[in-house]
């Protein structure tokens, strides 16, 4: 059976992930890749280095993000959103990626060393360490929100 979520289904797909795919264009190109995020019950709070999303996404801020969970190729959940790309700064940037740390700190941990992520022992984050690691923090403000379902 095929059939709509209901938005209180959609926010807890919302919720429950932490991946999705994030779809932009600059208007001769479409970018899609894969980001963290956290949903805060009415965005979508991620973050990034500099570089080609980053750039495609201030030149053009309508972005579409996709959330995808499988049992089997007959049981799925799946949430598409479009929404305006925000960048971030200051107090709201540092709350901002409080967030996103706190929810995927615990998941980093099982997957990352120390090596290959050194962050992921901090206790606390600052202004200053979100402007020493040159990360830039962003919320997508959702705009339209659908969902859709196969169940055997």
């Amino acid at each position: 059976m095929l059939g709509e979520l209901d938005k209180n289904s959609i926010s807890n797909i919302l919720i429950r992930n932490y991946t999705a795919r994030l779809g932009c264009s600059d208007g001769n190109e479409v970018y899609v890749v894969p980001i963290t995020y956290v949903y805060d019950g009415e965005n979508i709070l991620s973050h990034s280095n500099e570089g080609k999303k980053i750039n495609i996404m201030r030149k053009n801020p309508e972005v579409c993000i996709e959330i995808d969970e499988v049992d089997d190729i007959f049981n799925w959940r799946s949430v598409i959103a479009t929404g305006i790309f925000e960048e971030l700064s200051g107090d709201e940037s540092v709350k901002a990626f409080s967030k996103i740390y706190e929810k995927l700190s615990g998941i980093m941990k099982k997957s990352a060393t120390e090596d290959t992520h050194p962050h992921i022992d901090k206790p606390t984050l600052h202004k200053r360490d979100i402007s020493l690691n040159s990360t830039i923090v962003y919320r997508i403000k959702l705009i339209k929100i659908t969902g859709r379902f196969e169940r055997n």
